[in-house]
């Protein structure tokens, strides 16, 4: 074979190991149980979580999914979307620190969510839909960890958190990255100081109104006396005549 040849095959070979390595990697990432969307800021209200679940398994359904929310930084006000085929259970936690609100104080939170009754073939995925009313602001990121079971009894332990800087775990937990909260919005600045301009500028206006206004008057007041003086020059020399 021709050094040519062999180095064409040798670069095919790579090429081809390559590609594997990146499809396995990206089927590694699919398989993993996600939220979505991926960040939210901190404090937000009145939002949705989406738990992302798919199938990895060639053999086996999945037919449960355990997800576990946070007490020591509740999410609060948790509603469950009614999913077809699935029966959702909610369980509270009396938190040992209540959340105080502009409504009182928050005592018990959800702390697990279990969904059963369903089936996640394999090559598809479910989504379950979670709302919130508040996200907590006193903390960067959200771990849920998940539990996912197979029909033939395999539980898929969603738990491991990631360190810092590290490599992702082989089972990576669920994780929600919050934000900082948004500056105040620069539009409403925007328009008050529109508002502030048009305010000083009517009332400049109005001044300048006023201002030629008196100005007429004065010259209407100063013609008016001039007539008035020559009407009278006039009755005065008629008369000595």
């Amino acid at each position: 074979m021709s050094p040519i040849r062999t180095t064409l095959r040798r670069a095919g070979l790579v090429a081809g190991l390559t590609s594997a390595a990146v499809l396995a990697a990206a089927g590694a990432a699919f398989a993993h149980v996600t939220v979505h969307p991926e960040s939210y800021a901190k404090g937000a209200t009145d939002g949705v979580l989406t738990f992302r679940v798919p199938n990895e398994e060639d053999t086996a359904s999945t037919t449960k999914v355990q997800v576990y929310l946070p007490t020591d930084h509740p999410v609060l006000g948790v509603l469950v979307t009614p999913q077809e085929g699935w029966t959702a259970q909610v369980t509270t936690t009396k938190l040992k620190t209540p959340v105080k609100t502009d409504d009182g104080s928050i005592t018990e939170a959800v702390s697990e969510i279990t969904w059963t009754g369903g089936r996640i073939r394999h090559g598809e995925y479910q989504d379950f839909n979670v709302a919130f009313g508040q996200l907590p602001d006193d903390v960067n990121q959200l771990t849920f960890k998940t539990l996912q079971t197979y029909s033939d009894g395999k539980v898929v332990r969603w738990i491991e958190e990631a360190e810092q800087g590290g490599e992702e775990p082989e089972n990576p937990a669920p994780a929600l990255t919050l934000t900082a909260k948004p500056a105040a919005d620069s539009g409403e600045t925007a328009s008050s100081t529109s508002d502030s301009a048009s305010t000083a500028e009517s009332s400049t206006s109005s001044s300048d109104s006023t201002a030629r206004g008196l100005g007429i008057a004065g010259l209407v007041v100063g013609v008016l006396g001039l007539l008035a003086a020559g009407f009278a020059l006039v009755r005065v020399r008629a008369a000595r005549s």
